[in-house]
């Protein structure tokens, strides 16, 4: 029994030190898709930052979670829509999400060697964010300071580089698409704001955020033949 245990124990404290982990940080901008602002996919009207936590299972794949929070403009001004632009809606949204799901690396990209490691990858899983909860009335913006929440999934592509033995450089785009649709303050839901509803109430708002993550790896495999 205690020669199973410590097998047990070999090999368990073996898995954990042939991980690699990642611990950093999120920067970039954030914008919105839907009824009010920009239709332009990649457009940041505002800040996003936030922390990055990877566990690098293989060379091919990291489970990955992340929280977010941002800040974005939606302004009809800014629109390529000429009905947009003379109804001249605007607001500002604040958006904290937090995010777990599979990275998958297009290369093997292995943390244990010295040459330099690259590899472009995708991103998916499941996102749960809070938004501001506003609604317009004959043009005006109507802040009702409350949250609400919502589910996303997010669709990410980037490309990450190892600068040195021990931090890594991404830059990456990521889209979410919301189970939502008053990102925008379009679609208010509740039977009292009925009448406050307007655009295309039928499809749901995405946002995206566009930046660089800048990570921290440890638990590195300790011997003198990982190093290929």
């Amino acid at each position: 029994m205690k020669t199973v245990v410590l097998i047990l124990f070999v090999l368990i404290v073996t898995g954990t030190r042939a991980q690699t982990y990642e611990a950093g940080l999120m920067a970039g901008g954030i914008n919105n898709i839907g009824d009010v602002g920009s239709m332009r996919f990649i457009s940041p009207t505002g800040p996003a930052f936030g922390g990055i936590f990877k566990w690098n299972k293989s060379k091919r794949y990291a489970w990955r979670a992340s929280v977010l929070y941002g800040n974005f403009t939606a302004d009809d001004s800014k629109s390529d829509i000429a009905s947009r632009q003379q109804r001249g809606y605007s607001l500002d949204h604040t958006i904290l999400e937090m995010s777990a799901g599979l990275e998958f690396n297009f290369v093997e990209y292995n943390l244990h060697t010295l040459s330099r490691a690259f590899t472009p990858y995708l991103y998916t899983g499941i996102t749960y964010f809070r938004h501001d909860f506003n609604y317009f009335d004959a043009g005006a913006l109507q802040d009702t300071g409350q949250k609400e929440g919502a589910f996303a999934i997010p669709m990410t592509v980037g490309a990450k580089l190892r600068i040195n033995q021990f931090l890594i450089l991404g830059a990456e785009v990521g889209a979410r698409y919301t189970f939502t649709d008053n990102l925008d303050a379009s679609n208010p839901e509740g039977s009292n704001f009925e009448q406050f509803r307007f655009g295309n109430i039928l499809s749901d708002d995405w946002y995206v955020f566009s930046g660089f993550t800048l990570t921290y790896t440890f638990g590195r495999i300790v011997c003198s033949d990982c190093f290929e």
